[in-house]
């Protein structure tokens, strides 16, 4: 039977801190035991120095350090544990990533959205007790209708152009990116193929290579995905590094 995540709340607020004791008494997968409570760092510290725990639920601002130097400090640590930020304020999430946050929850946190964090955080420890010593997700932070999300890259299909922005798709949902294909291709040319100019897809994802009758480019060839239904067209210049692709 797999063991609770032991989790260690962080925040100046009894409030707040009784609210998540209250959320995460209602989650199941994985279940979760709360080790230990904390207003500041110094408590912080040391709670952790008495019980190592293996996720830190850290509020932002905080009376004297807060948890941006909190987590930076607990990088330092023997047994470092995961951190998910719980905060009022949006605005920090690009630093808190910067610092392999799991995941950033804006409050008032809502239980399905706490319980996909949770998820993060045992895929990260099933990972290490496997053998992936780096043990991180690699992810994109998508900023989505005034929230933070974090996308793990395994679950993107394909990344796609649309006007300024770009269209990044998982099997469950969209989302949009602000960035160019130019740079997610130089960033992730291992795990991504580019298909056309307008598409990169993942090499883990490409089924079959069909030939199709684009309505814009006539007949041509494209490429059917796993996990998405439509098809994606496959410019003539990248034809024979998706055949090379398929054959791998």
């Amino acid at each position: 039977m797999t063991q609770p995540l032991q989790v260690l709340i962080v925040d100046d607020e009894p409030l707040a801190r009784a609210r998540l004791r209250t959320l995460l008494a209602d989650c199941r997968d994985p279940a979760v035991e709360v080790v230990a409570e904390a207003g500041n760092a110094p408590g912080a510290m040391d709670a952790l120095r008495r019980t190592p725990c293996e996720l830190v639920l850290l509020d932002v601002r905080m009376p004297g350090a807060d948890g941006l130097a909190l987590a930076q400090a607990l990088r330092g640590l023997p047994r470092e544990p995961a951190v998910v930020f719980v905060t009022a304020h949006a605005e920090h999430a690009v630093q808190a990533f910067d610092l392999e946050a799991v995941d950033y929850l804006t409050k008032p946190v809502r239980l399905e959205r706490l319980q996909v964090a949770l998820q993060k955080v045992q895929r990260l420890r099933d990972g290490q007790r496997n053998g992936d010593v780096a043990g991180r997700v690699e992810t994109l932070v998508i900023q989505d209708r005034g929230r933070t999300e974090l996308v793990p890259l395994s679950e993107v299909i394909y990344f796609k152009a649309e006007l300024k922005y770009v269209t990044v798709r998982t099997a469950s949902r969209s989302y949009i990116l602000d960035a160019s294909l130019s740079e997610l291709e130089e960033r992730h040319a291992e795990s991504f193929l580019r298909i056309h100019r307008n598409a990169l897809v993942a090499r883990r994802s490409v089924r079959a290579l069909e030939k199709h009758d684009d309505p814009e480019e006539g007949d041509g060839w494209a490429v059917r995905l796993n996990g998405v239904d439509e098809l994606l067209a496959v410019s003539r210049r990248q034809l024979s590094s998706v055949r090379d692709a398929l054959t791998r």
